[in-house]
């Protein structure tokens, strides 16, 4: 949300940030009370005022840099990867034997007893219609 600070009356916009004491995050508690005032602003949907919608994306931003720093997000394994695009298809092991060239390959591969080769990398990227680096 951008909103366009000429528009901002500075006495409103004081308050409304005295209110909500923001703070670089530091804590769970924090983010959470930050959280609540975020839900409570949106909830607001268009009847934001400017004031409100510029104390929003500075809270968003505040949340965001916390959970940046303690909930970091791993990139997926390759087999992972193959996992999670096979679930999101609703399919099997044996939808995958023309890929990997056999049913024991395939029984390998998604028990993790072998890697995905380059060969396998180059193939499911074309059935999945995805980037190769998915699954690198």
């Amino acid at each position: 949300m951008s909103v366009t600070h000429s528009k901002i009356n500075p006495q409103t916009y004081s308050k409304l940030v005295a209110k909500a004491r923001p703070t670089v995050i530091k804590t769970e508690e924090e983010n959470n009370r930050m959280l609540a005032i975020v839900e409570g602003l949106m909830k607001k949907g268009d009847d934001l005022t400017a004031e409100e919608g510029e104390l929003l994306e500075l809270l968003a931003n505040l949340i965001s840099d916390f959970e940046d720093k303690h909930y970091p997000m791993k990139e997926p394994s390759p087999l992972e990867m193959l996992q999670h695009l096979m679930d999101a298809r609703e399919l099997t092991a044996k939808d995958l034997w023309d890929v990997f060239g056999s049913k024991g390959v395939t029984a390998e591969v998604l028990s993790g007893k072998r890697g995905i080769s380059k060969t396998h990398i180059k193939k499911l990227s074309a059935f999945f219609n995805v980037s190769p680096e998915s699954f690198i």
